[in-house]
């Protein structure tokens, strides 16, 4: 009997921005659409608790090559956080652990709190994050009942917005770099102003060069592909290169990019003097690749074909 193949399915290559629902995993959205799409191969770009909603970008087929530059890419959120407790989980899915007297607060006593967690701060990632302990997650520790030791880690939070407040409520708009946990955000910021405070509301907004402007909701997908199919649905996605459309774009003759095809080094013009770049031969885009201190540019992550 031959063996069976791991990815089945038709070879979809893009990206398409899902404005995942509140409750679902990451995971288990990335698979519906990937049914939908009766694609072989696809991957999301960092998990969004099911508490969150908002944008997650799907890659398909090539597109996973490039998925590690969404990851680390900036990300934005609308958040809600309840003042006067905290929980186990520093949401609302947990349980009180802590309950405090109420506070009256004020404008400028928020936003002097806030203006604490601007820039770049330290954080103890939350024990039911994702991130993992000995390549187990740590919110799969922390179900059972084990607490391990967490080391802090510096992240950047390039805007925090106060959107609206009371004394038992804040909503707050934030930027914020790779890595940053939004729950733990949240805790800090409820320690501050001796309140407590936990997630009630978690929308991501953007991620990366991906805003909610161009994201579909499952509902919407299924509608698309009932009304025209699998060619209605590919229409929907989004180019390869749109992931690293912020990088400088170099652009290589065709002598040029075949070597660079071979894994070499080459020269080429106006290249930024380092850093990561977009290449390109034309309209068809490349990969990306890096600028070496010898003024050459190095391939990195290619296309196939």
């Amino acid at each position: 009997m031959g063996r069976r193949g791991h990815n089945r399915g038709r070879q979809v290559n893009g990206i398409l921005v899902l404005d995942k629902a509140q409750g679902a995993t990451s995971n288990a959205a990335l698979q519906q659409v990937k049914r939908l799409f009766g694609a072989a191969k696809a991957g999301h770009t960092g998990s969004l608790d099911p508490l969150a909603s908002g944008v997650l970008p799907l890659c398909f087929g090539e597109a996973t090559k490039f998925s590690q530059y969404l990851l680390n890419a900036d990300k934005a959120y609308r958040v809600g956080i309840q003042l006067g407790a905290r929980t186990t989980t520093g949401d609302a899915d947990g349980e009180i652990l802590e309950e405090f007297a109420p506070v009256q607060l004020s404008a400028d006593v928020v936003e002097a709190v806030l203006e604490s967690f601007r820039g770049e701060i330290e954080q103890v990632p939350s024990m039911y994050s994702a991130l993992k302990h000995q390549g187990t997650p740590l919110y799969k520790l922390a179900r059972q009942g084990i607490e391990v030791e967490r080391k802090q880690r510096s992240v950047h939070v390039h805007a925090l917005d106060l959107l609206g407040f009371s004394d038992t409520e804040l909503q707050l708009a934030v930027c914020c770099s790779k890595g940053t946990y939004v729950r733990s955000l949240a805790e800090d910021i409820g320690r501050a102003l001796g309140t407590g405070g936990y997630v009630t509301s978690l929308r991501r907004t953007a991620a990366g060069p991906y805003g909610l402007e161009g994201a579909w909701t499952l509902e919407q997908l299924f509608e698309v592909r009932d009304g025209g199919g699998h060619r209605a649905l590919d229409a929907l996605l989004l180019p390869l290169s749109s992931s690293v459309r912020d990088y400088p774009e170099v652009q290589l003759n065709g002598a040029t990019a075949f070597y660079l095809k071979q894994g070499q080094p080459v020269m080429a013009a106006h290249l930024p003097a380092a850093g990561w770049v977009r290449l390109q031969e034309g309209d068809q885009f490349i990969g990306v690749g890096e600028v070496l201190d010898d003024g050459r540019v190095a391939p990195r992550r290619l296309v196939a074909g």
